[in-house]
Parts: structure tokens; sequence; C-alpha cells
């Protein structure tokens, strides 16, 4: 049964349009069905400069205006790179939309804290999501970079960025 999850959770998250699936629905107004586990960035495509959506899993929510986000699939990942390119992002999770917020990547040792509380916290969630990841990305140790949002002070939408603007 562990195969089966890992192999089709890994064939899954490599499927463009199951990952992008909720996306709409964050953009509805229903991101509080994904309670607050979920939540969709948006970001600035660090070549076109357009608007770019990933919705991703929570990793910490250390306070209301602190998330962290993992990149399963590693430094490569477009949203990643694209957030060190341009840290300035929106946030939509639970019935919060739009919120600015500034990315910032861990380092090593904030990297292992949040990653060691993560597998104490969800020891059956971190089991089932790193062999799906492992199986993802061919890696025996994949390389899982974390990155805090810093959500703005304010809970009312805030004007997206448009094209070019960052």
């Amino acid at each position: 049964m562990a195969d089966l999850v890992r192999t089709w959770g890994a064939r899954l998250l490599q499927n463009r349009l199951f990952v992008r699936a909720p996306i709409p629905m964050f953009r509805a107004g229903l991101g509080f069905l994904f309670t607050r586990r979920l939540l969709m960035l948006e970001h600035v495509g660090r070549s076109s400069g357009a608007a770019r959506f990933v919705v991703l899993e929570v990793v910490s929510e250390e306070s209301p205006t602190s998330l962290v986000v993992g990149s399963g699939f590693g430094p490569t990942a477009q949203w990643f790179r694209n957030l060190q390119a341009q840290p300035r992002c929106h946030v939509s999770i639970g019935t919060t939309r739009c919120r600015p917020a500034l990315a910032r990547v861990l380092d090593e040792g904030e990297r292992m804290r949040v990653l060691t509380a993560y597998r104490v916290e969800h020891p059956t969630a971190w089991e089932k999501l790193s062999a799906v990841i492992t199986e993802a990305t061919g890696e025996t140790e994949p390389d899982i970079p974390l990155v805090r949002l810093d959500l703005a002070a304010t809970d009312a939408p805030q004007a997206r960025f448009g094209p070019g603007e960052v």
C-alpha cells in the first residue's frame, strides 16, 4: 500500500492539471475549504514579470502573520526561484485573500529546526510526503528549502502588482 501511495502521489505531484486545480478555488474566495493547511502564493515571474500562482502546504504557522512553506522539488522549483528574485508576494490562506507578504529563504539552522518540528508533529504525513518527494525527484535525500512568508499587518485586500511591477 505504501508503494502505491508513493507512486501515485509522485505522479499526481508531477501532473500540472492536478497541482493547479486548487488555484481557481482560492481565487473564487474558497480558500477556507483547505483550512490553514494550504495557501495560495501569488508571485512575480522573474523573467516575464507576470503574476504567477502556486498552492503550497504550510509547513509551520509560526504566528498568524508568519508562515513557512517548503519546496518539495528543491531549489529549482519555479516559484522558489521567482521568490529569490523578487521576495514581494501575496498570500491567500483560510478566509484571508491576497495579503501582501515578504518571502525569506530560511538558513540551514532554521530549516532543520522547522523540518524536525514538522517530523515530530506530523510523523505519518512526513513519512508519506518524504516518500512521495523522493519518488518524484529521484533523489534519496531531497533538498527541501523552506521559505518564511511574513504577512503585512493589515487584513484588508491590497492591490496586486501588475506585470513588470516589482
